[in-house]
């Protein structure tokens, strides 16, 4: 089964490495208001919090969460931006 990343790339970066919650959320539902349709953020992020409120904030609107890893300790998401 292929990746769905796979040739996926970000069009934007959301970088809120050091900000706790709610920051990190508020400020990715600032970044996906202004973007288009198919443009990609990504968004990273190393407060563990996020590993639950991203997917929630993602799960109630239209965007669809492509990707979640972490490593060392950062986490990394990649959302692709739907109609609104």
């Amino acid at each position: 089964m292929a990746d769905e990343t796979e040739g996926l790339q970000p069009s934007h970066r959301l970088d809120v490495l050091g900000f706790l919650c709610p920051v990190p959320v508020a400020k990715t539902r600032e970044a996906l208001e202004g973007l288009d349709e198919g443009a990609v953020l990504e968004v990273l992020a190393d407060d563990p919090e996020t590993l639950h409120d991203m997917p929630m904030l993602i799960g109630r609107g239209p965007h669809r969460l492509v990707h979640v890893g972490e490593r060392h300790g950062e986490i990394r998401f990649l959302i692709e931006v739907a109609p609104q």
